[in-house]
């Protein structure tokens, strides 16, 4: 294990920590409390203010060590959290990094900060990825970039680094978890306090989740019981909060009915709490056996396990990474992945055989001495005394790192406000139409607005996380479409009556096809895995049905609900064959119908027009097809120039006549869905190509909503979270339907995705 050299630094005058931090229950939490109270012990004369990230929907009793707090999601609360670093003097800044920590894409908020802060970075890695997505991979590279060193934990953290990431061996230190000091003793001496005096304990701690593989340990005991029939397996940790929010205790559940079907419950604690350090210290102290039987071998560290370890306990786990490089050389055993058999051999070894149990601890508990905090945090503050150094002396040129300043349309985003769509909604769904702001019973309620609010409340919980009062939304309007289904046909119905009488046998094609991209979103974004489950069955129920569809915008809103659902199951061969056989049909009309003058692939600009281009970037990015792309680019440039009106505003093609072939467009009356897809087409353009214009037409588009249009008035209503139905020539439509108020929205959310972005992977001086 390679460390770096523990020399006694200098005082670096401030080092700031930023990640989780208690009493938030997580194990990087207690990782930053415990490196932070373990550096300001050891040099007391250093200040070591915390800067902690706050999950969403939680607020957090902080104690006095955490001068800042970062809301997870709030794209701009890091880039004020760097002026607060900035402007504290702090000389360090030590990041804890996960990707799920972090708001954003792949976590990529942080980027914000690093990009900003005056001082190096010294980030340590919880997680480091042999397999990263794209997103990750570009994240990332911008952590490394804007960090002068990355700690790792293991030896293989540093060779994944080396190998996947390709960061120079220079930039790289190995410092192992860091543990409590506890003294070596007999597990008798702590057993009396839980009741299992004179038992053989195995313990297996941390947050529940089913990654953790608990099931094998538990279908082990049997055999183990036969030879050891008083042994007592404690499970100890709560339910992991992000697992408890989704699914509740079912893991859990599932452990203690298994424990009964094999007969074993006698011998199995569940204690089911959040432990602090010392608690940990006391459970730990009473096992015998440490067990492990984690299912992902791509796990770098583990805290327990260096906890366990480094307190003298004899291991069985499975060959995770960061278990088969710490328990090598018989410091453990390690057993193959889901075999609950091997375990059992294992204990059965280990409980039989006192000699090479205490053998065992012995070793694990001398070489545990390098991991105790004291020494982690020698090896932490050499490392900040030595970034500081070359910091120092690098040219100040190379250290000034000015502040971004954000450009009007990323500051000027309104707030969410849900309250017209909560009026809007009822346990049917939403309804269809509103005379002002009152909801309209007479005209009931259709498949497209609730796909179009289920779509929201997916876009808004990968924003911000799913606020509590959408829950009834996304609950109503995925039941909708459930029921709008009709299984025989595998067509969605469209129209409902308030009285809840469908109105047709079959909706439009264009309605089915925002169903499927509502339902792609869902299998794609959401965090539920029941709700994922559901839309994935709705949604092959659905998509065979398009192909016989001749509407080129149904083709397009399947494609982009093709798109959503192979985020996730990009494996689906069907479906991905389905998203380029409808682009290749818009490619084909195309080809027949363009111009020199009408880049365009029928003789009628009409309604929702920017859908088509951006479905062609799209599948043109992810499946390489450069015609594809270029198409989409051209006919959406050729839109957004026509789409101009008095001043340089947007001026969508209006609904009274649309845009014949051969005639100017129509100018009025002009839609809120136009201008939402505009919006979203050029987002999507902008990740094809980065050209700054396609975000300045994001922003154009998007500014019609809060009058920047002809008539120089706001479709916006700032308090409820409406949006008016229309702009006429002469006035604006007061009333503020569903399609209205839920096109503005989703713009919103594709602007405020945007604008996270672009404080990403923005330059620190640019917008």
């Amino acid at each position: 294990m390679t460390l770096i050299a523990m020399t006694q630094p200098s005082s670096a005058g401030k080092v700031a920590f930023l990640g989780d931090y208690p009493p938030r229950q997580c194990g990087i939490a207690t990782f930053t409390e415990d490196l932070r109270d373990a550096v300001a012990e050891l040099l007391p004369d250093w200040s070591c203010p915390v800067v902690a990230v706050t999950d969403p929907g939680r607020s957090y009793d902080y104690p006095p060590d955490v001068r800042f707090e970062i809301p997870e999601n709030e794209a701009r609360a890091y880039v004020r959290a760097a002026e607060f670093l900035n402007m504290s003097s702090t000389s360090v800044l030590c990041v804890q990094h996960e990707f799920g920590i972090f708001g954003g894409p792949a976590g990529g908020h942080v980027i914000s900060l690093l990009k900003r802060a005056r001082m190096p970075v010294v980030t340590t890695l919880h997680t480091v990825l042999q397999t990263p997505t794209e997103e990750q991979r570009r994240v990332f590279d911008e952590i490394a970039a804007h960090s002068s060193r990355l700690v790792v934990m293991t030896a293989k953290g540093e060779e994944i680094l080396r190998r996947v990431w390709h960061i120079a061996p220079e930039k790289i230190v190995t410092i192992p978890h860091g543990i409590p000091d506890v003294p070596f003793v007999d597990p008798g001496f702590y057993k009396d306090q839980f009741g299992v005096a004179g038992r053989p304990v195995m313990l297996t701690a941390g947050l529940l989740g089913p990654g953790k593989g608990i099931e094998y340990g538990i279908e082990a005991l049997p055999e183990i019981v036969r030879e050891h029939p008083e042994v007592v397996y404690i499970i100890l940790g709560a339910t992991h909060p992000n697992l408890l929010r989704a699914e509740g205790e079912t893991y859990r559940l599932s452990l203690e009915r298994l424990a009964k079907k094999l007969g074993v419950e006698r011998n199995v604690m569940f204690v089911n709490r959040y432990v602090d350090d010392g608690d940990l210290t006391e459970f730990i102290g009473a096992a015998d056996i440490y067990l492990t039987p984690y299912l992902n071998e791509a796990q770098v560290t583990s805290g327990t396990l260096a906890y366990c370890f480094g307190a003298g306990k004899a291991v069985i786990s499975t060959p995770y990474w960061h278990a088969a490089e710490l328990l090598a050389e018989d410091r453990g055993i390690l057993v193959p992945f889901r075999d609950p058999a091997a375990i059992s051999a294992a204990a059965n070894d280990l409980l039989g055989n006192e000699t090479r149990r205490f053998a065992m601890r012995k070793q694990a508990y001398l070489l545990g001495r390098e991991m105790i905090w004291s020494a982690v945090a020698r090896s932490y503050a050499a490392t900040f005394d030595e970034v500081l150094t070359e910091f120092r002396a690098a040219p100040s040129s190379a250290r000034e790192r000015p502040a971004a300043t954000l450009s009007r349309d990323h500051v000027d985003l309104p707030l969410w406000r849900f309250d017209h769509l909560l009026h809007m909604t009822d346990s049917t769904g939403v309804l269809q139409h509103a005379i002002h702001s009152v909801p309209w019973f007479d005209h009931g309620y259709c498949a497209d607005d609730n796909a179009r609010a289920l779509l929201l409340t997916v876009l808004v919980e990968d924003l911000d996380g799913m606020p509590p009062e959408l829950r009834p939304v996304q609950s109503a309007t995925a039941a909708f479409l459930q029921h709008a289904l009709e299984p025989g046909a595998g067509r969605f119905r469209n129209f409902m009556s308030f009285d809840r009488r469908w109105l047709e046998a079959a909706g439009s094609e264009d309605s089915h096809g925002r169903a499927l991209w509502a339902l792609g979103a869902v299998v794609g974004r959401t965090r539920r895995s029941s709700l994922r489950h559901w839309a994935g069955a709705l949604f092959e129920q659905a998509l065979p049905a398009v192909e016989h569809f001749t509407s080129p915008r149904a083709w397009a809103f399947a494609i982009l609900g093709l798109h959503e659902y192979l985020r996730v199951l990009h494996g689906d061969l069907l479906a991905a064959r389905w998203r380029l056989e409808l682009s290749e049909r818009l490619m084909d009309l195309f080809r027949r119908n363009r111009g020199p003058d009408w880049p365009w692939l029928e003789d009628i600009v009409s309604y929702d027009n920017a859908r088509i281009p951006h479905a062609l970037i799209l599948t043109g990015r992810w499946t390489e097809q450069p015609e594809m792309i270029e198409t989409g680019l051209e006919a959406l440039r050729w839109l957004q120039t026509h789409q101009t009106g008095r001043g340089g505003c947007f001026r969508p093609v209006g609904s009274n006549g649309f845009w014949p072939r051969g005639q100017p467009p129509a100018a009025y009356d002009q839609q809120p869905v136009e201008a939402a897809a505009s919006v979203s087409a050029c987002i999507e353009a902008w990740h094809a190509t980065k050209d700054p214009f396609w975000r300045t037409e994001a922003s154009r588009s998007f500014d019609w909503f809060l009058g920047s249009n002809d008539l120089s008035l706001p479709l916006y209503d700032a308090s409820n979270g409406g949006c008016c139905d229309g702009l006429h020539v002469n006035r604006v439509n007061q009333n503020q339907g569903a399609e209205s108020t839920l096109s503005f929205l989703l713009a919103l959310a594709e602007m405020r995705n945007l604008t996270n972005l672009s404080l990403i992977f923005s330059k620190p001086s640019e917008p």
